[in-house]
């Protein structure tokens, strides 16, 4: 039974991209590599080729990895989403009661997850945590490093 994963518009193009990518540049590459490491003789002791085949393996799983996923992608239009309550593709901005710090994250699938640009997993324990609360919500959520107490001061989309 295969999993639906819910992705932004921008996602699901970034997504196609790296696919096309592997797909038509990568792959080529390494297949070129491999002939002409072939053309060196006894594979039994080319390093070329070894390393050039597990890289093979390495891409076509990353392929297989991303049609599976983009096969069961959905995306959701996240302009007629409830505000109410944190879901899938929110923004939440956040206190941070023990620092007394303001934060933003943007709540995304794991393959959009990016905690450099605020988007974290829904499936992260913050993500979690955060998950069908509402504004004035106080929160605490176990992450690796302890626990940490969150108000929610606003959801927008």
């Amino acid at each position: 039974m295969s999993n639906i994963i819910y992705l932004t518009p921008e996602g699901l193009e970034k997504l196609k991209k790296e696919l096309e990518y592997l797909k038509f540049t990568e792959m080529p590459e390494i297949t070129k590599r491999i002939a002409e490491a072939r053309e060196k003789g006894d594979l039994s002791e080319n390093a070329e080729y070894h390393a050039a085949k597990e890289e093979q393996v390495r891409v076509n799983n990353k392929i297989n990895e991303l049609q599976m996923t983009l096969a069961n992608a959905r995306i959701l239009d996240d302009k007629n989403l409830d505000t109410s309550k944190v879901l899938i593709f929110s923004t939440v901005k956040v206190k941070n009661l023990d620092l007394d710090k303001e934060k933003t994250y943007t709540l995304v699938s794991a393959k959009e997850a990016d905690f450099k640009q605020g988007k974290i997993s829904v499936e992260s324990p913050v993500g979690k945590g955060l998950l069908g609360k509402s504004v004035g919500d106080i929160v605490e959520i176990d992450v690796p490093v302890g626990k940490i107490k969150f108000e929610i001061l606003e959801i927008t989309r």
